[in-house]
C-alpha cells in the first residue's frame, strides 16, 4: 500500500518541505530509503523500525521503500524519523490518510519511541505556514519554538504511541500552549559606566552604534579595547520583531537557542578566536551551515587581535561587509546567508604592542620592517570597508583612580535610539534601518552637504588620496553625527569629525 506524509529539513536559513512517500508491498523483506539521504537519515530506518516495535505496534514483513522528495537535495535532518514512521504506519493501514493531510511532522525517534527535539524547527514551521499546512507535530522541547509562528496549530507529542493513538481516534491531543521562557534581565552585566576615561573611544563607539558603522580600534595592550567592545551590545537599540525572528531562525538552525525555545530578544555578540577557520567564519561545509558572520546577523562581530587571524579568513569578510549577505555555492545548491552585522576589530600597533607609547615606560623594540609587515596583514580593501578607525590610548592613573561615575550605557543607548528613530523615518521607503546600509544613490539623495562641508571634504579627499568608497563612508558617518545632534544638515563640524574618525590611527588604505 502507498502512503504519503510530510516532513521538513533546512536549506541555508530556510525550511524545506520534504514529501515522504512510502510504499509497502510484496517482495523480499527490506527497508530502503532513497532521495539523497545523508548518514543520519539513512540510519533512521533502524530507529524507526525499533521505535515502532517498542511502541507496541506490529508491521508485516514486506518490502518497504521510502522516497524523500525532492530527490536532488541532500537531506540531513534526524527530524525525518517521525514523518517516515507516520508514513510507514499509514501505508500499513493503521489510520486513514485523511488524518495526516495538511500536517507536518518533525522529531527524532529514540529506540523506545520517544520524540526528541531537532534543530531548525522555527524555519520548518515558517515554511509549513507559507505552504498552507494547518498543523505541525513536534517534540515537547520544540513546541515553544514552533509556536512563534502565528496561524499554525502546534501539537507536542511525547511518544510515537501517543501520536498513533491520536491519529486512530483513540485519544484526544490538545494543541500545545506556550510555556514560560527564562526572562532576560532589563540591564546588562557589562556597562560603559565601568570604563574610566577613554572619552574619544566611547564617542566613536556611540557614533558606530547609532549608524551601524564598522570600527577598528588600535591601541597598546591593556588600554581597554576588549573592554569597550564587549560593552557595545549594551548601547545598541533593541531588536525589532522582524529582526528578532530572523535571528531566532538562524540560532534555531545552528542549535544555539535556549532550552525553552523562546524568541531571541538581545542582539548577538560573536567573538571568534583568531584560530577560527575560513569556513567557520563564513559558513559552508558539504551541507552549508551558518558561520560566525551569519550568527552575528543584526548584532556585533568582534575580532580581537585582528592581525593574528589568517589572511584568507579576513579576506572573506569583504563580501559580507559590502553586500551584507554571503553566497555559498556547493555542488547541490547555492545558498544565501544573511550577514548584516557591525564589525568591531581590535589590534595592537606593532608586534610588541608598544609602538607610539614610549611615554608609557615601554620602549618599542620592533623594527620599521616588522611594524610594516604586521600592519600589512590587514589589506587595504578590508580597511577601506571599516568606517571608523580610532586610536585607544593608555589610561592615565588619575582617570583610573577617579571616583566620578562614568556615563552609564542606558544614557548612551537613549541617544542612540533617538538617532536610529530619525534614520528609520528617513530610510523607511528604502527598506533599510541604518545609515551604514545606504548605497551611493541614497547618499546623493539623502545626504546633501553644506557648501563649507563640501569644500572641507574635497580638500581631505585630495590630500588623503581617498577612494570612492571612503568618500561614501565619510558622508555616512557625518550623517550619523548629525542625527545624534538632532538630525540637522551635514555641516563642516560633522564632516570634520567623520574625517578624523576615518584617519585617526594613520593606517594606510592603499
Amino acid at each position: 500500500m502507498f502512503a504519503k506524509s510530510y516532513g521538513a529539513a533546512t536549506l541555508g536559513v530556510d525550511g524545506l518541505i520534504i514529501d515522504v512517500e512510502v510504499d509497502a508491498g510484496y517482495g523480499l523483506p527490506a527497508f530502503d530509503i532513497v532521495g539523497l539521504p545523508d548518514t543520519a537519515v539513512r540510519e533512521s530506518k533502524e530507529r524507526v523500525r525499533t521505535a515502532i516495535k517498542n511502541s507496541g505496534l506490529k508491521l508485516q514483513q514486506e518490502k518497504i521503500t521510502v522516497n524523500l522528495a525532492p530527490a536532488d537535495i541532500r537531506k540531513d535532518s534526524p527530524g525525518l524519523d517521525l514523518p517516515i514512521a507516520v508514513g510507514l504506519l499509514a501505508a500499513h493501514g493503521l489510520f486513514p490518510m485523511k488524518k495526516i493531510e495538511g500536517c507536518l511532522f518533525s522529531a527524532e525517534l529514540s529506540l523506545e519511541g520517544e520524540c526528541r527535539p531537532v534543530q531548525g524547527v522555527l524555519p520548518m514551521a515558517i515554511a509549513a505556514k507559507e505552504q498552507g499546512f494547518r498543523a505541525i507535530f513536534v517534540a515537547p522541547a520544540n513546541a515553544n519554538e514552533a509556536l512563534l509562528v502565528q496561524g499554525l496549530t502546534v501539537y507536542a507529542v511525547a511518544t510515537l504511541a501517543e501520536l498513533v493513538a491520536f491519529l486512530k481516534g483513540e485519544k484526544e491531543l490538545a494543541p500545545a500552549a506556550a510555556q514560560p521562557v527564562s526572562s532576560e534581565g532589563p540591564g546588562w552585566t557589562d556597562d560603559f559606566a565601568d570604563v574610566q576615561g577613554q572619552f574619544a573611544a566611547k564617542r566613536a563607539l556611540e557614533i558606530a552604534a547609532a549608524g551601524g558603522h564598522n570600527v577598528l580600534m588600535v591601541g597598546v595592550p591593556g588600554s581597554g579595547k576588549t573592554m569597550l567592545a564587549r560593552r557595545m551590545s549594551s548601547i545598541l537599540p533593541a531588536l525589532t520583531p522582524e529582526e528578532a525572528l530572523e535571528v531566532t531562525k538562524i540560532y534555531s538552525i545552528a542549535g544555539l537557542l535556549k532550552h525553552d525555545g523562546g524568541l531571541v530578544t538581545q542582539r548577538p555578540f560573536r567573538a571568534p578566536h583568531h584560530t577560527t577557520s575560513m569556513t567557520a567564519m563564513i559558513g559552508g561545509g558539504s551541507i552549508p551551515r551558518p558561520g560566525e558572520v551569519t550568527l552575528a546577523h543584526h548584532g556585533v562581530l568582534f575580532l580581537d587581535e585582528l592581525p593574528e587571524f589568517g589572511k584568507s579568513t579576513l579576506e572573506v569578510l569583504r563580501q559580507p561587509l559590502e553586500d551584507r549577505e554571503i553566497l555559498v555555492s556547493r555542488v547541490h545548491a547555492s545558498l544565501k546567508f544573511p550577514s548584516s552585522f557591525m564589525l568591531i576589530a581590535a589590534m595592537n600597533p606593532c608586534p610588541c604592542g608598544y609602538h607610539g607609547d614610549e611615554s608609557g615606560g615601554h620602549q618599542c623594540e620592533c623594527t620599521p620592517g616588522e611594524i610594516k609587515r604586521y600592519t600589512r596583514k590587514i589589506s587595504g580593501p578590508l580597511l577601506d570597508r571599516i568606517d571608523i578607525h580610532i586610536r585607544v590610548p593608555r589610561v592615565e592613573y588619575k582617570e583610573l583612580a577617579s571616583r566620578e561615575q562614568a556615563e552609564p550605557s542606558s544614557a548612551i543607548r537613549a541617544r542612540v535610539e533617538a538617532a536610529r528613530e530619525i534614520q528609520h523615518e528617513r530610510l523607511k521607503p528604502y527598506g533599510i534601518y541604518s545609515n551604514a546600509q545606504m548605497n551611493h544613490a541614497m547618499i546623493q539623495r539623502l545626504c546633501p552637504l553644506e557648501d563649507t562641508a563640501q569644500q572641507l571634504l574635497q580638500a581631505a579627499f585630495e590630500k588623503m588620496h581617498l577612494s570612492a568608497r571612503s568618500y561614501d563612508r565619510i558622508i555616512k558617518v557625518a550623517r550619523t553625527v548629525a542625527d545624534l545632534a538632532g538630525g540637522g544638515p551635514i555641516g563642516p563640524r560633522e564632516i570634520g569629525e567623520a574625517i578624523k574618525l576615518r584617519n585617526d590611527v594613520g593606517l594606510s588604505l592603499e
